[in-house]
């Protein structure tokens, strides 16, 4: 084998390997036909799950894209072709719909699978680069993939085919998800753990509830104000007026006004329109809505009402930042 060439030469490599796949989705947007649609009623309408198949790299796609469908709304699940005919089989119903990727439409092992979902009379959809191969025309709908190289430079590894399929996988899913008007609600359902699942909880989740809350009428002395702010530990207090919120003082209205604080009282210094965010929204808005006008706290109100808080801190404990 030829020595290593010099490493300044993997960033044109790059350049390039990148180029050849961005084409090839081009060109695969571009030539969308009916046929994807009709893909994506028959997925819609599966009164069981997508069953993924797929071998080797065309296999790993296959679990990626299986997950993806799973996680937005598309039951799914993927099928070993392999295993599929030790035992496999089982898992496919005629409920289901079978998606079946192979770049060359001829792979052995997918054959029982072919065989069994055609005896069976379910839905298949093929995902392949050759129109006219065995699994394409085994299909009920046939997608083809773009003809373009493989960004490899023997032509042989699978690269610029397992992008497109992977793409065309996101695309389904996708257009399924506006199909069912899939909302960020029915996301945290499927992802209540991790960073995800911690954005997408509703604020009133972890909100401090209204008795844990420093609230004062507009006429109260600065001596109290201090009093509560320091009590309650949330750096602020605030003001209200019969049940409505009016006003807010934090450590900025105090340190603005300490000519002569003992003297005043809560309504000379507060701020007033305070920033407020509503129960059921999502930790990230909270969070966003902090950074954006550089506050540490939100009010959290029913109408003029507040009925809880929300600290950074808090977001912060439960992994939003």
């Amino acid at each position: 084998m030829d020595a290593p060439k010099p490493a300044s030469d993997s960033l044109e490599t790059a350049r390039r390997v990148l180029r050849i796949e961005a084409d090839a989705l081009i060109s695969m947007a571009d030539g969308l036909d009916g046929s994807f649609q009709r893909a994506v009623d028959l997925l819609l309408h599966a009164k069981g799950r997508v069953i993924v198949a797929g071998m080797g790299k065309s296999g790993h796609v296959g679990r990626k894209i299986a997950a993806t469908l799973a996680s937005t709304g598309t039951p799914a699940q993927f099928v070993h072709p392999a295993e599929a005919s030790h035992g496999d089989l089982g898992m496919v119903t005629r409920d289901d719909v079978a998606l079946m990727l192979s770049n060359s439409g001829e792979t052995p092992e997918l054959m029982s699978l072919i065989d069994y979902v055609g005896r069976n009379r379910i839905p298949m959809i093929a995902v392949a680069s050759k129109p006219d191969s065995t699994l394409m025309k085994a299909a009920d709908v046939a997608l083809a993939l773009p003809k373009a190289p493989e960004a490899c430079p023997m032509g042989l590894a699978p690269t610029t085919s397992t992008t497109a399929t992977l793409a065309l996988g996101d695309a389904l899913a996708v257009a399924l998800m506006e199909l069912r008007d899939f909302r960020p609600e029915n996301y945290k359902m499927l992802h209540p753990g991790g960073t995800l699942g911690a954005k997408l909880q509703k604020v009133s989740a972890i909100m401090r509830s209204r008795d844990e809350l420093p609230l004062i009428a507009p006429d109260t002395p600065m001596v109290d104000v201090l009093l509560a702010i320091g009590r309650h530990g949330l750096g602020v207090a605030g003001v209200v007026e019969g049940d409505a919120l009016v006003g807010v003082i934090s450590d900025g209205d105090i340190s603005r006004n300490i000519a002569g604080l003992q003297d005043k009282r809560a309504a000379e210094i507060m701020t007033t329109s305070p920033k407020t965010i509503e129960g059921d929204a999502r930790l990230q808005e909270a969070v966003d809505m902090m950074h954006k006008h550089k506050i540490t706290m939100l009010f959290i109100c029913d109408g003029a009402v507040p009925i809880g808080a929300i600290h950074i801190h808090d977001c912060l404990r439960a992994g939003v930042t």
